[in-house]
């Protein structure tokens, strides 16, 4: 039976703009806060107040959201000429999905090869439809568009450092952020947070939401000649091998006008150039006479963080883990996970009108959020760990994924983000085929290799 506690109302507006801050100054500005037994007490003469940290896909998209339905909205990003490392695929939905304009794909990827320890090649894209492609992209590029849409709805943006997230010792009092911009020291007093700052997240440390793995993520820039340039037109390369990484993948992924080259690593991130060093050597043929151009370097969350809504601050993107196992996919989860957020917290307030508080962000945006993602994270952690620890099973992942029926179970899922129709015939084929390239290679017995075959 729901608690029923009595309205308060503790009004003091709240200012429109952010204040410049004494740093010795601890005073905020009360809040309505109002609780019933269905919901909270309606705002009295403005609208609820949000802070995103971080412009990013997952910031950008959770402040569009937030925005678009009535929330008074401001986005905090400390770098909007930066990019992070990132390989940059996108899945072909969400070119519509989220109304990214063709202009900002660089490369409309056709052709996939994933190269085994043994050097063998085979070709991932086989099962790809006239229509279909993996669209490439810059992060710089993306993320300075979903900004500005984000700004052009309604958005506050300020250009800033956020140094810490001050939680109120009470539940009538708002959330202050506490950031530099202009070389001076100011704050903002806001009634919900959303933290989309990344796997090193302030707001995640502010809030005590627990830790969690980090994977080093590397790569290098490199603009090649013409005629090189030419082979990568639409083609995208994956190379697996102790070499590259003990435990991911490195890749050679086409720009508008160069390649990126990476690798990643959880288990040895002292040893990332070391690896880096083996990418290039396995790619060098092809990559040979190419120029470095820029290098970039990134942590990535390994998996979601135990608890990514406390009070009324919520998580999202990279700072609440949602990063997949295997594949190392983010930019969609990110975007989608700021997006379902805000929607979240529009609903919960009924288009900004009311306060709100940890169950609703619970209940709109974790429980919706768990309840159609969790699996997908938790196979793809699986399947990571069989394939993805040692030679033999990557070689076994790529005797695997020459499989037509591999192939198209993939990119369907992939491409479009639901759960692709299996044929039962093909899935009991895929079954025997798995186990026996798990036999082949000599990693059967494992408690996670029976999980693969009893999951089949």
């Amino acid at each position: 039976m729901a608690l029923q506690f009595q309205c308060l109302q503790v009004f003091s507006p709240l200012s429109p703009v952010a204040t410049t801050r004494s740093p010795s100054s601890s005073r905020s500005p009360s809040l309505v806060i109002a609780s019933s037994k269905s919901h909270t007490a309606p705002l009295l003469g403005r609208k609820l107040r949000a802070a995103v940290i971080g412009g990013g896909p997952a910031g950008s998209s959770a402040a569009e959201a937030l925005a678009a339905g009535g929330v008074e909205t401001y986005l905090f990003e400390r770098s909007p000429s930066s990019a992070k490392p990132c390989g940059g695929a996108l899945p072909l939905c969400m070119l519509s999905e989220f109304d990214i304009p063709a202009h900002l794909i660089d490369r409309h990827v056709t052709r996939m090869k994933i190269i085994s320890p043994s050097n063998i090649a085979v070709d991932f894209g086989k099962t790809l439809k006239a229509h279909e492609f993996i669209p490439m992209l810059r992060r710089e590029v993306l993320d300075s568009f979903l900004r500005a849409r984000a700004q052009s709805i309604g958005a506050n943006i300020i250009h800033g450092l956020v140094l810490n997230l001050e939680v109120p010792a009470s539940s009538n009092a708002p959330y202050v952020v506490h950031y530099t911009t202009e070389n001076s020291m100011r704050s903002l007093a806001v009634d919900v947070v959303i933290g989309a700052d990344g796997a090193n997240s302030r707001v995640a440390k502010s809030i005590d939401a627990g830790g969690y793995t980090c994977a080093i993520a590397f790569q290098e820039r490199i603009k090649l000649p013409e005629e090189k340039m030419e082979y990568y037109e639409n083609l995208a390369e994956m190379y697996v091998g102790n070499d590259v990484s003990p435990d991911f993948y490195a890749w050679v992924f086409p720009k508008c006008d160069h390649v990126a080259v990476g690798t990643g690593t959880v288990c040895s991130k002292q040893d990332i150039k070391q690896y880096q060093r083996g990418i290039r050597e396995r790619a060098k043929s092809k990559i040979s006479g190419g120029k470095v151009i820029k290098v970039e370097a990134h942590p990535i969350p390994e998996h979601p963080r135990a608890r990514r809504v406390i009070g009324r601050v919520a998580l999202v993107g990279d700072a609440a883990g949602y990063v997949t196992k295997c594949s190392g996919e983010g930019i969609y989860f990110a975007a989608k996970s700021g997006r379902m957020c805000g929607e979240a917290v529009v609903r919960a307030s009924e288009g900004g009108e009311r306060m709100i508080g940890e169950r609703d962000l619970k209940r709109e945006y974790l429980r919706e959020w768990d309840a159609k993602y969790v699996g997908t994270f938790r196979f793809l952690d699986l399947l990571q760990r069989v394939f993805y620890g040692d030679n033999a099973g990557r070689e076994a992942l790529v005797e695997m994924c020459g499989n037509e029926y591999v192939q198209r179970m993939t990119f369907e899922s992939y491409l479009y983000k639901k759960l692709a129709e299996g044929n039962r015939v093909e899935d009991a084929k895929l079954m025997w085929n798995t186990i026996g390239s798990l036999i082949k290679c000599g990693i059967v017995g494992s408690r996670e290799s029976d999980s693969i075959a009893a999951f089949l």
